[in-house]
């Protein structure tokens, strides 16, 4: 399907996406990420949406016209990456709509390959032997990077030196999995070889590391709480006004789909069912791939740890949004904003698309989850890359945030390098 042809990944998270194309290459696709989202992205996404499209929407297609328009290209050589989900969101659509777009704009004859959320994007692999393994491992690795640059960024003492030691940390991952011809073994070694490196040169970034930032939990829609781009970089304005961001990883979205997957064929099949038993066996392979990569910086994640079982995200969400009728987003992002208060975070930031389904289901019911977590401060930040006050509602946000911090009952865990503020 893909042979002879260049498949273009988008940014919904940077580092995310460059581990997915490494991982493509290792299966012989020529795989690259889009270029950077700017202005011209914008403008064209705008030009061939119809006005109420969320702003992935417009930002993907934007930058898939962009290389379509670039001198030379040849739509018979190229694929565009655009994973689809079932359900009433309209990310479900997207990969449709461009289909028609570029068949509108001469380009028909460029692949949109679109694997499916409904099989846990077991269709990513059809055809290349490893290419799942490879996948996920790269997820693991690109979310163990962002979590690492998250943690440290906050606390340097030489500007620049986090962000350094993240690109350097994204480049040797990407050589590492982009490898083609090892098995997963083979390849899962070399990783775990590149973590213990990676997590040394963040041990090495000049930092002071004291007690007392807020930490602001990160949820929402996936896309934009990871594209920087959407969200004006807003883990790096918390920093600037003295807090600290704990991001929703990619990887939790996985987990919730093979939940779902694994919920549905109970309820239609039963235990004793060979589907059952290979999703069980997925899953179980996902998380000795994942325990293998994270067990270098253990110590450095205490007081950050992501849930060992997802199903505790899940039932913490329940009282507001039951899992037989609110499947997506919203459910993890509500179960995760209570487990995160159990972490002794100070605040939670819902980061949603402007009139996002998701965000919008969300917001009516955070204000019982925070009634029922001591008054934990939630708010729902809507982006559309028009005029924002996002400077302005952050400063109030984390001023909330400190209040709750003086009174909160569940205390924050910290790794044992942090020191105690003096004075």
């Amino acid at each position: 399907m893909l042979a002879g042809r260049t498949l273009y990944i988008p940014q919904m998270a940077h580092a995310t996406a460059r581990m997915m194309a490494a991982a493509f290459r290792s299966a012989g696709v020529d795989a690259t990420i889009t270029p950077d989202s700017n202005a011209d992205t914008l403008e064209i996404g705008g030009l061939h949406s119809g006005g109420e499209e969320c702003l992935p929407h417009k930002i993907t297609l934007g930058d898939f016209l962009r290389i379509c328009r670039q001198p030379g290209f040849e739509p018979a050589k190229a694929a565009f990456f655009m994973p689809r989900a079932p359900g009433p969101c309209r990310f479900g659509q997207y990969a449709t709509y461009l289909r028609q777009v570029l068949g509108a704009e001469g380009y028909g004859d460029a692949l949109v390959f679109s694997p499916s959320s409904s099989d846990g994007y077991d269709g990513i692999g059809e055809g290349a032997a490893g290419l799942m393994h490879a996948a996920w491992m790269g997820v693991v690795v690109s979310d163990l990077a962002t979590r690492l640059l998250l943690k440290t960024r906050p606390y340097e003492t030489a500007v620049g030196a986090a962000d350094a030691a993240f690109e350097s940390a994204l480049r040797e991952f990407e050589t590492a999995l982009s490898r083609p011809g090892r098995a997963a073994s083979e390849q899962l070694r070399e990783l775990v070889d590149v973590v213990t490196r990676v997590r040394d040169r963040f041990r090495s970034v000049p930092a002071e590391y004291v007690k007392g930032r807020p930490l602001i939990g990160l949820v929402g829609e996936i896309y934009c709480r990871h594209n920087t781009f959407s969200n004006e970089d807003i883990a790096r304005r918390v920093e600037q006004l003295g807090g600290e961001c704990w991001l929703a990883d990619i990887s939790e979205w996985i987990w919730y789909t093979n939940w779902c997957r694994e919920t549905d064929c109970l309820r239609e099949d039963g235990w004793f069912n060979t589907k059952f038993l290979k999703l069980k066996l997925k899953s179980h392979y996902q998380h000795q791939y994942e325990q293998k990569l994270l067990a270098p910086v253990k110590d450095d994640f205490v007081g950050y740890e992501e849930p060992h079982d997802f199903r505790e995200v899940v039932k913490r969400a329940e009282p507001y949004l039951p899992m037989t009728g609110s499947h997506g987003e919203m459910s993890v992002s509500v179960g995760k904003a209570a487990y995160l208060h159990g972490k002794g975070a100070d605040g939670v930031i819902d980061i949603s698309p402007f009139t996002c389904m998701n965000g919008i289901v969300s917001e009516a019911v955070y204000p019982a989850v925070s009634s029922d977590y001591d008054e934990l401060p939630i708010r729902v930040l809507f982006f559309d890359k028009v005029a924002t006050h996002i400077d302005r509602d952050l400063e109030i946000f984390l001023d909330l945030a400190r209040a709750y911090q003086r009174r909160k009952k569940i205390a924050r865990r910290y790794p044992a390098f942090f020191m105690e503020a003096s004075g």
